[in-house]
């Protein structure tokens, strides 16, 4: 018997991040009998020679893309995939998308692939292959399943953003990214597979070299889901979009449609045995926190060092003892070290592991955001820059606020907290290279995937 308690629609308001995860990772799904599963789909691809070059028409994914960078990918190209994916940067619904993106397959912009297909997708950069890895359609499972492992808490406002965007569309726009240890007969597969001559082959302007590859024949598709059945993925990048597809798949179920595409999502899965990730970190601004004030109150807790060059800055928080934290914004930089462990005893919640207890991420947020700074956790009163600190300082610059620049978190530590049941504290990770978005589509169509 199918069970799907926890609908999106249903849920309290006010559900903190914490309790709403537990809700939409933890809801029943519908049981296959089977653990990691990547199913073949019929693929939804931009056709080069009616949209021109597809490094125009594709996109990082959308968490990584703010309004301006947004329009400016719009203006780029009258086919370009943000205009399906953040519709409302040029102040549309989604409504609209959907019927856009109907178009584009009526005027022969995008097509659909003849037969189901997994596909090889290689990003590499100057001879050297940052990443390879097989996209295909997630079988989604429950956190108790022990298969798909989330490792950050969730949003409810981002989940139901994407959820109202996919609902109308019915369609999966980008990939999410899992890794997992492989080393086994799906490896072979897809190196095997860049053998012959690609699907798409296109450069982007950071210099990355982005190819796809499909995989149609279904002795190849048997296998790999016999190496993968008894494996275990970690979700690297797209906690908010698993989370959503969880919620459709839930809100399907509850409505009687039974089983059909909304029970897998559009996934890369990477053998980080094989190619291992990038893990950067994700930095805080924080616009309404003066840096006087951030430092001032700071000082409270953590040992305090100024700093005036920025590369030496960014030097000494490598070689710190965590936790430690870059303090940008105003006048010079403040590095954070020794924080007081009386105010660590009594600051950190209880029920965490030791390990959770001690990374960066969650002494940001419990002991110096929503302890000494008492900033709302929102995504109005926190913004995120990934991986480039400088990035991160020049925006607080402008704001007049904070930015809180961290070391990344080791990969090991990530494994062993999500393997241990909890979760590291939400965007506290940057795994890279993402996959571009709009290489591959796939319809969410009762037989899109047959």
């Amino acid at each position: 018997m199918i069970t799907m308690p926890t609908v999106i629609d249903d849920l309290p308001s006010g559900l903190g991040p914490e309790e709403f995860s537990a809700r939409i990772f933890g809801t029943a799904g519908p049981r296959t009998g089977g653990g990691l599963e990547l199913a073949p789909f019929r693929g939804v691809r931009f056709v080069p020679e009616t949209v021109g070059d597809l490094a125009s028409v594709t996109m990082p994914p959308y968490d990584l893309i703010d309004q301006p960078a947004a329009r400016l990918l719009m203006a780029s190209g009258g086919h370009n995939i943000v205009r399906l994916n953040m519709p409302r940067a040029a102040g549309e619904s989604y409504h609209q998308a959907a019927e856009l993106l109907r178009r584009w397959l009526a005027e022969g912009a995008l097509t659909v692939d003849p037969g189901p297909a997994l596909y090889v997708y290689e990003a590499a950069g100057e001879g050297t292959v940052l990443q390879r890895g097989l996209i295909g359609a997630l079988g989604l499972r429950a956190e108790s399943d022990g298969v798909v492992l989330p490792h950050e808490d969730v949003f409810p406002g981002p989940v139901r953003d994407r959820l109202a965007l996919m609902s109308a569309a019915r369609a999966n726009l980008e990939p999410i990214f899992l890794v997992y240890e492989g080393g086994g007969d799906t490896a072979r597969i897809v190196d095997n597979a860049t053998g012959t001559h690609p699907l798409l082959d296109f450069r982007t302007d950071d210099g990355l070299s982005h190819r796809l590859w499909p995989i149609t024949d279904p002795a190849l598709h048997a296998r790999v889901s016999a190496d993968l059945r008894d494996r275990q993925a970690l979700i690297a990048d797209g906690h908010h979009r698993y989370a959503t597809y969880r919620a459709l798949q839930a809100r399907h179920h509850a409505a009687g449609d039974g089983p059909g595409p909304w029970d897998r999502g559009l996934a890369l899965l990477v053998d980080s045995t094989r190619y291992p990730p990038h893990l950067g970190a994700i930095h805080r601004v924080l616009p309404s926190l003066p840096p006087g004030t951030a430092l001032e109150k700071a000082r409270t807790v953590f040992h305090v060092t100024d700093i005036h060059d920025e590369t030496a800055a960014f030097d000494a928080l490598a070689a710190a003892p965590r936790p430690a934290f870059l303090l940008g914004g105003g006048d010079g930089l403040h590095l954070l070290t020794a924080p007081d462990p009386s105010v660590l005893g009594r600051t950190m919640p209880a029920g965490h592991s030791t390990r959770w207890r001690g990374l960066d991420t969650a002494v940001l947020d419990h002991v110096l955001i929503g302890g000494v700074w008492n900033v709302p956790e929102n995504e109005n009163a926190i913004e995120v820059v990934h991986d480039d600190p400088s990035v991160a300082i020049a925006r607080a610059r402008r704001t007049g606020g904070t930015a809180v620049v961290l070391n990344p978190l080791r990969v090991e530590d990530v494994l062993a907290v999500a393997g241990g049941g909890e979760r590291v504290p939400r965007k506290s990770t940057s795994f890279g290279p993402k996959p571009r978005t709009g290489l591959v589509l796939r319809l969410l169509e009762p037989g899109s995937d047959r």
